[in-house]
C-alpha cells in the first residue's frame, strides 16, 4: 500500500491549530498503529433508505485495509450490497481513527484462510475457515482517514487521504 498523503483538516470554529502555529501531523504510522491494535471495530453502513447502521464487529487491520464478517442475512450485509461505503472505528475514543472506505466481500478462499488465522490468533479463537465461507467476509480499502490525540486536541487532528479519497 502506498503512503497516504496527510493534511491537516480544514474544521473551522474548532481552534485548531495550523502548522504554523505549533500544530504538528499525526505520522500514518500513528494512525496504522491504533486501528492494528484496536481489540475491536465500529461499523457503519447506510441502508437503501437512507438510515444509517452501526454495530461493534471483531475485526483485524491487516495490509493497509480493515477486515470484518458478518452474515450474509445482517443489515451489515445487506447494506453494502447496495451501497459499499462504510466507516470503521477503532475501539478507543481518546485517540480516534476513523476510516472512510469501500467494502468489498472477499471470496478468495486463500485470503478468507489469512483472516482466519489472524482473528484466531487476535482473539484466542478456534474459528474454522469454513465458518468464513459460510458468511461474508468483507476487506475495506481506505479513501480517507481522520485521527487525532485527545491528550492535544488542537495539535493533532490529521486527515489521510489514499487514492480516490474525498
Amino acid at each position: 500500500m502506498v503512503e497516504p498523503a496527510a493534511r491537516r483538516p480544514h474544521m473551522p470554529g474548532y481552534g485548531i491549530l495550523g502548522a504554523d502555529e505549533g500544530g504538528g501531523l499525526l505520522p500514518w504510522s500513528w494512525a496504522e498503529a491504533r486501528l492494528v491494535g484496536s481489540r475491536d471495530y465500529w461499523v457503519a453502513t447506510v441502508g437503501a433508505d437512507g438510515a444509517p447502521h452501526v454495530m461493534p464487529v471483531w475485526g483485524i487491520w491487516a495490509d493497509g485495509h480493515g477486515w470484518f464478517s458478518s452474515s450474509p442475512q445482517s443489515r451489515k450485509s445487506r447494506n453494502i450490497a447496495g451501497d459499499q461505503r462504510v466507516v470503521i472505528t477503532s475501539d478507543a475514543p481518546s485517540q480516534p481513527v476513523v476510516v472512510q472506505g469501500i467494502a468489498e466481500r472477499v471470496h478468495d478462499d486463500g485470503a478468507i484462510a489469512d483472516f482466519t488465522h489472524r482473528v484466531n490468533e487476535k482473539y484466542e479463537s478456534d474459528l474454522a475457515v469454513s465458518f468464513f465461507t459460510a458468511n461474508a467476509t468483507f476487506r475495506v480499502r481506505p479513501r480517507v482517514v481522520f485521527g487525532l490525540d485527545e491528550a492535544d486536541f488542537t495539535g493533532t487532528p490529521t486527515r489521510w487521504e489514499f487514492d480516490g479519497g474525498r
